[in-house]
């Protein structure tokens, strides 16, 4: 069986020899190693690891951070964020990049192979998930069909994410009961998402379903979902990398 590969991103010299011995104990092959985002970012095409280890601050700065969104945009390869950081802000804005761990300083060695594989794991699962998403575009009619088909009884209620449900006369979202607050777009893609459940919505079809103007862009949608994320009681949102999202049955 071949190695799994990976690039480590670490300006802190010990530490990056630290992860690259560990690593290697564990069995993986360590194909580079930078300590800047711009190198870094030049080099990844070229080596096409099987997962990037960043260190959010890079060169005491976001760059990590950066590179990151750079990654998920342009690469479609599994990243784990190092930090040593425990400040909301600067955690928040590493999450929107949609990290597929996070490894704090001083790490340990079986938490960051587990950490690995489990980020491994869950890529491999997303691209399964991607030959079950059609070129379809799902306009109203056809969203409107799949909803009703899914009401329990004669009721216009969809039960989904282990609490929510799905009011489709009222196009009201409820969890334990109580009404959720969301704008027109948030519950546009929750239903679209609720519409096509245990299925992935491609950013294609969730930007054709819930915009009717032009101009919106795969990055419209990540965001949209970041915001609908935030005001979830639970994370039932699921990310297909590279492709859209989901939610599980």
């Amino acid at each position: 069986m071949d190695k799994h590969t990976i690039i480590i991103v670490e300006d802190d010299e010990i530490t990056a020899l630290n992860l690259k011995l560990s690593l290697q104990k564990h069995g993986y092959e360590i194909v580079a190693m930078y300590d800047n985002a711009e190198e870094a970012e030049e080099k990844i095409a070229s080596y096409r690891p099987d997962v990037i280890i960043i260190d959010i601050s890079l060169q005491k700065s976001n760059d990590g951070i950066e590179l990151a969104k750079t990654i998920r945009q342009n690469y479609g390869i599994p990243f784990i964020f190092l930090t040593s950081y425990s400040d909301d802000d600067i955690i928040a804005e590493a999450a929107k990049t949609e990290p597929y761990g996070y490894i704090v300083k001083p790490f340990d060695p079986s938490s960051l192979h587990a950490t690995i594989q489990m980020a491994i794991f869950k890529f491999d699962m997303e691209n399964k998930r991607s030959e079950e998403v059609t070129t379809a575009k799902l306009d109203q009619n056809s969203v409107e069909k799949l909803l009703y088909a899914k009401r329990e009884s004669d009721m216009p209620f969809i039960s989904f994410g282990n609490g929510y449900i799905l009011d489709i006369s009222q196009d009201e979202i409820l969890y334990n009961n109580e009404k959720i607050k969301l704008t027109k777009k948030e519950r546009a893609i929750l239903r679209l998402l609720v519409a096509k459940l245990g299925n992935t919505i491609s950013f294609s079809q969730a930007i054709d379903y819930v915009w009717s103007e032009n101009g919106a862009t795969e990055n419209s949608i990540r965001t949209l979902v970041w915001r609908l994320r935030s005001k979830l009681p639970t994370d039932i949102i699921r990310n297909a990398s590279g492709i859209g999202y989901y939610i599980e049955k």
